[in-house]
């Protein structure tokens, strides 16, 4: 096999159980590739392909017997550094915290290693996971994999670019704004948020009703596998939902869309959309219509400035807070975007009471609910610039489609609204391919709870736009 580094997880999995092919065949096809290009991306923190491969051998050995088949059996996962290994470096990018250690395995860690993933890399964030771009005095730059002048996004960028650059198969990642769908949508790979609760996560923002833990993968059918293995209760988090899920990606397609209601909303309000994302999300609605479902373009009252007003008075009486704490001793080592990101969480609880912000929370929920009425799900793009620089800090906003200049950068992405509404499932795919050489990528968001709903139609936009096959033409280092 070529090219055996990008093979999906799902095919590796049959393979595997035909003895076609070795769990230590594919991580040693996986390790010479991070060899060879991760120096030109620098998606990862570290490597653990010396207590990896025993994982790997004894992986084949069981698949020798048939028996004790777990469902990740043998495949290599890629992990956020934010989820902590027992034992190893718990930083979360900052350079005060680089000699910690995490004292368990975060709860998706546990999930994945029970059953049979072997965690052989971890991948690089932003400080405190707090930014859209990915790179920190600690680790430096994180590049994207299409074009290295860009970001792959943040702050699950390492998990999107180790993906794309044929790193990993599944790479776990988080979510509290779009911290995994916009990372998806830059990389060319499939991220999913799923409903608060469903995903367990660590204590104390687990209580945070914004953010989530969850899967990305470069194929819908990986990220189902992954989220069926991370999902339900877990004891580490007492939020978590019962139950977990079954999610099923038919083999050789996707189901039939046909007659199903999709709402497509460009602006979700008034959101600068830039001309290739909103070009390439029609497109992928245009598809869908092809394939037998019913397409219809509704609107939303929202506006940028409510959002982030809305999300940063959140963030002043929980993410801020908890990020001060942590910070304290040491803010002369901070980037200064995570200086910046805790005076604006601080700022707008200073002008809001938190009781302004669960108003404006509710009513935007109930917007949401309101134009969904009627439909099965709803489309629209993850982010509404293209493009952010590599190395860029924004710290005083970000131009955007048509000569507008949002005052943050962060309103150029489109994926905190559902993190306000965060019953609702969502999964980024992509959608094609922007001017400047980088993905681009559709959110398919679904009524609370459904995510069967969001993982059939995200299987039907990549039946009838297939992205998978396409790599990104990266430089190998001699």
């Amino acid at each position: 096999m070529t090219d055996l580094h990008y093979l999906d997880a799902t095919t590796a999995l049959r393979l595997f159980r035909t003895r076609e092919l070795s769990p230590v065949e594919l991580l040693e096809a996986v390790a010479a590739r991070t060899e060879a290009v991760n120096a030109g991306i620098n998606a990862l923190t570290e490597t653990l392909f010396e207590e990896a491969l025993p994982a790997a051998r004894q992986a084949a050995a069981g698949y020798a017997r048939g028996r004790n088949l777990t469902p990740l059996l043998g495949l290599p996962v890629a992990a956020k550094e934010k989820h902590g290994l027992k034992g190893r470096t718990l930083s979360q990018g900052l350079l005060a915290r680089k000699a910690e250690c995490a004292a368990a395995d975060h709860p998706v860690i546990d999930r994945i290693r029970r059953a049979g993933g072997i965690i052989h890399a971890r991948t690089t964030t932003p400080e405190y996971s707090c930014a859209t771009v990915t790179h920190s005095p600690l680790w430096g730059v994180t590049r994207n994999p299409w074009n290295p002048q860009y970001s792959p996004g943040g702050s699950s960028g390492g998990s999107g670019a180790a993906l794309a650059a044929g790193l990993a198969p599944l790479a776990t990642a988080s979510d509290i704004a779009g911290s995994t769908r916009l990372p998806a949508a830059f990389t060319g790979t499939v991220g999913y948020k799923a409903p608060y609760g469903r995903i367990p996560g660590l204590a104390p923002l687990s209580a945070d009703h914004y953010r989530g833990d969850g899967p990305m993968a470069r194929t819908v059918a990986d990220a189902a596998l992954l989220a069926n293995v991370m999902a339900g209760r877990h004891p580490g988090d007492h939020t978590s939902l019962d139950g977990g899920l079954a999610l099923s990606i038919p083999a050789g397609g996707a189901a039939s869309v046909d007659g199903l209601r999709i709402a497509l909303c460009i602006r979700l309000g008034n959101y600068p959309v830039a001309a290739d994302v909103e070009a390439n999300t029609r497109a992928v609605a245009s598809a869908l219509s092809d394939a037998g479902a019913v397409v219809e373009e509704i609107e939303l009252p929202w506006t940028t400035e409510d959002i982030s007003r809305t999300i940063f008075t959140h963030f002043g009486y929980l993410l801020g807070p908890a990020m001060e704490d942590e910070t304290a001793d040491s803010p002369d080592l901070l980037a200064a975007y995570t200086r910046r990101f805790m005076a604006d969480a601080r700022k707008a609880a200073g002008e809001n009471r938190f009781i302004d912000g669960t108003r404006a929370e509710t009513r935007l929920q109930a917007e949401l609910g309101a134009a969904m009425a009627g439909f099965d799900a709803l489309i629209c793009p993850v982010s509404a610039v293209s493009a952010l620089d590599a190395d860029g800090m924004y710290l005083d906003g970000i131009d955007a489609e048509g000569g507008v200049r949002l005052n943050h950068y962060w309103q150029g992405h489109m994926t905190a609204p559902f993190n306000i509404a965060n019953r609702c499932p969502v999964l980024a795919v992509p959608s094609g391919m922007a001017d400047c050489g980088i993905p681009t990528g559709v959110q398919i968001v679904g009524h609370p709870f459904d995510d069967a709903m969001v993982f059939a139609v995200g299987a039907a936009v990549e039946a009838v736009r297939p992205w998978a096959a396409r790599r990104p033409d990266l430089l190998v280092m001699s």
